[in-house]
């Protein structure tokens, strides 16, 4: 059996906010979480100077807390309005739930299941979805339920609306594209902004179109990498939340340069995904804070 990776450490609440930058943010909210009996286990913040614009990332013990989701909007609010803040909070309750979309190609799909079972990732995967049948064995063997929805007659819109009726039943909190080779449409990620994470080879936009690995091999590139980002209706240009890079010898071929590839696609990926699932990013400008 998979194992959902949720660990049974004490109960905490993660915090993000950003608002425009002033004096005495850092103290307010530790002195916030302090009043209601909370434990300030980890703080973060960043301020963009060329923005004015302030960020900050907290987790907090809830063992004397008497913070709850079902409360913590109403006590926190007044102070939030005071400096103009946007927030999100997520209790720890439950891990995030994952829906995995794939094409064919199984190496990121392969590297996100290992961490899942081996409780690296602390999620719960409820789906992995497919235009192609290719990797139902892969899901098979984690355990995880695997739907195959092809798209019939290039009716795209009928394929993503069956996709989102899944997300929902499923109670999905983040969709990533293990090399889902197919743009979404903007009816479908309507209401999933930054919710919805990509991966792809660094080549783009330089080696765009067929068989890009023979053409930066035809180039003599001597550095390959890859991107993982938010998804935006704007192919392949959201917010980046992860990169890698491996410099390329004139001795690599090209089935070199797509091993390359792969590896970088599997470890950025994941990287991405953990980044997410730890409440560790925030978006502003078509640009992430991440905090690593």
């Amino acid at each position: 059996m998979p194992l959902s990776g949720h660990d049974n450490e004490a109960s905490t609440a993660r915090l993000l906010i950003a608002c425009p930058d002033a004096r005495g943010i850092v103290a307010a909210v530790a002195r916030f979480i302090s009043d209601h009996g909370g434990n300030l286990l980890d703080s973060d913040q960043h301020t963009d100077r060329d923005h004015g614009e302030f960020f900050m990332r907290v987790e907090f013990d809830l063992s004397q807390c008497d913070l709850s989701p079902a409360s913590f909007a109403e006590a926190w609010s007044p102070l939030a309005a005071r400096h103009g803040m946007s927030w999100r909070v997520r209790f720890n309750g439950r891990p995030m739930r994952i829906a995995i979309l794939v094409g064919t190609l199984p190496h990121c799909l392969q590297d996100l299941l290992w961490r899942y079972q081996a409780g690296e990732l602390q999620v719960e995967i409820p789906a992995i979805i497919s235009n192609h049948d290719a990797l139902r064995p892969v899901a098979g063997h984690a355990g995880v339920p695997f739907h195959h929805f092809p798209i019939v007659r290039g009716d795209k819109l009928a394929q993503e609306s069956i996709i989102r009726e899944v997300l929902a039943r499923e109670r999905v909190d983040l969709v990533v594209l293990a090399r889902y080779m197919q743009v979404l449409s903007p009816e479908f990620l309507r209401g999933w902004e930054n919710r919805i994470i990509n991966i792809h080879h660094s080549f783009l936009p330089a080696f765009a179109g067929g068989d890009p690995y023979r053409q930066a091999y035809d180039r003599g590139v001597k550095l390959i990498g890859a991107t993982s980002h938010y998804v935006t209706e704007v192919l392949d240009d959201g917010p980046i939340i992860a990169q890698g890079v491996e410099q390329v010898s004139h001795r690599c071929s090209i089935d070199d340069l797509k091993r390359m590839g792969r590896d970088l696609e599997r470890t950025v990926l994941a990287r991405a995904v953990r980044m997410h699932v730890h409440d560790r990013i925030l978006v502003s400008k078509n640009k992430t804070v991440v905090f690593d």
